[in-house]
């Protein structure tokens, strides 16, 4: 069987992290934004982990 190639569009967005998980970034943080006030921006900034039911699937995808 050959090998698995890496989804490009999945491996731009997503990461694992140390621990095995997967790391995304939020989405809303890139136009529109003077009506979102302050905190909800500075919480857009920072990344979250994926829920585990699509985490197997995404690091398929990555993990080529």
């Amino acid at each position: 069987m050959p090998k698995l190639k890496t989804h490009r569009g999945a491996a731009k967005r997503f990461r694992v992290t140390g621990g095995g998980r997967v790391a995304r970034r939020r989405s809303g943080h890139s136009h529109i934004l003077t009506k979102k006030t302050m905190k909800r921006k500075r919480r857009l900034r920072r990344s979250t982990l994926v829920v585990g039911a699509f985490a197997g699937k995404i690091k398929r995808l990555i993990q080529g």
